[in-house]
């Protein structure tokens, strides 16, 4: 593959959308069923995003990356994931959540140490904010923060973190004081090798296997004063602000999974055509345009610098179901070869499903918009 380009415009999306593409069917979609069934990504593959310039999207090339505005990336991560949503979420959880945060709310001595090691794809990002015993209700977090001489020292632990293990870079959150809510966040860049830092578990899905998702302790971790990012108290506004962008990004990634199940209802529809079948692949090419058409109108909106919350929030719930839908009407006009273990039918089922959760619940996404549509 290319090496990593220079900053794009728009009018390159569709020249990077090929090259996604030719990287996705030549090394991910043959792997594709082997990364489900053992429940891992090569390493091949990952080291392998490097080359097309993958790891840096989004990022500008003063700061070692490869350009491209957030339809670019939108672009790419559905490629990505429909030929492997584990695929598309790494990149995804690396870029949104993790790279593009620290290149926003970072010093210049915290973007050359940190953002152009992950823009090249020599470090790998992971976001640490839910916990064991919270999720939706983020300003609640129990994992501590404390003072010392040498820094800061964090205790407690994160539960499904996706990259966790293989992350060289943790955007991790942590609080001062319980009863500061939200005030009482702040955010810290933790990184590889730091003392103190284990995963505890690795956790078992039932779909985007392959995407690692891990529980990450934290026991005295001491993370030096300049990992600190963004100034004290102001941590969940980043988390906040960084899984508003996520969410565009993992509904690009649910878009990818619905068009692959749109293939694949469409193709057993041709081989054996009902009426049926006809109004089943027309209703389902309906849902994925619309879905297409919603996740597009939430990067373009970021791109422009207009609020994209409610955007984004539409395109992730309606993207997700998207794919939910299109993968359990591929299941059922495939018959009893679709429900086969490692079926692509069977695969972007469970791999649909997860997605109505991740990056913010649907009942999140609904919450999100009837405060903004109804009020408080």
């Amino acid at each position: 593959m290319d090496a990593p380009v220079p900053d794009v415009g728009v009018t390159d999306i569709e020249a990077w959308r090929a090259r996604a593409h030719a990287y996705a069917e030549e090394f991910v979609r043959p792997a594709a069923e082997a990364i489900d069934r053992d429940d891992a990504l090569p390493d091949s593959i990952v080291h392998g995003l490097r080359g097309p310039g993958f790891f840096g999207l989004g990022v500008p090339a003063s700061w070692g990356g490869s350009g491209g505005d957030t339809r670019t990336v939108a672009a790419v991560l559905e490629e990505l994931s429909a030929a492997s949503a584990a695929v598309g979420v790494l990149l995804s959880v690396h870029l949104s959540v993790c790279t593009h945060p620290i290149l926003l709310h970072g010093t210049d001595a915290q973007r050359e140490r940190l953002v152009r090691p992950l823009a090249s794809g020599r470090a790998l990002g992971a976001f640490a904010l839910t916990e064991p015993g919270v999720g939706s209700d983020a300003a609640h977090i129990s994992t501590r923060y404390s003072r010392t001489p040498s820094g800061f020292l964090l205790n407690g632990s994160k539960m499904f973190i996706t990259n966790g293990a293989r992350a060289d870079v943790v955007l991790a959150f942590a609080t001062r004081d319980a009863a500061a809510g939200a005030h009482g966040v702040s955010a810290f860049v933790v990184e590889k090798g730091t003392r103190g830092v284990g995963t505890a578990q690795k956790l078992e899905k039932l779909g985007l296997r392959g995407s690692e998702t891990n529980e990450l302790v934290f026991q005295d971790a001491l993370v030096p004063e300049e990992n600190l990012l963004g100034p004290e108290g102001e941590g969940l506004k980043l988390a906040l602000s960084a899984l508003t962008a996520g969410r565009v990004g993992i509904a690009a990634c649910a878009l990818g999974v619905a068009r692959s199940a749109f293939d694949a209802l469409q193709a057993a529809a041709v081989a054996e055509p009902t009426d049926g079948r006809r109004s089943a692949v027309a209703g389902a090419f309906t849902t994925l345009s619309a879905a297409r058409a919603l996740v597009e109108k939430a990067a373009a909106e970021k791109d422009a610098g207009r609020p994209y919350v409610e955007a984004a929030s539409v395109a992730k719930l309606f993207a997700s179901r998207a794919a939910v839908e299109i993968a359990s009407t591929a299941v059922d006009v495939a018959g009893p070869a679709g429900v086969r273990r490692g079926a692509a039918p069977e695969r972007l089922l469970r791999d649909a499903r997860v997605f109505p959760i991740v990056e913010g619940t649907t009942e999140i996404q609904q919450l999100i918009l009837g405060r903004t549509l109804v009020g408080r």
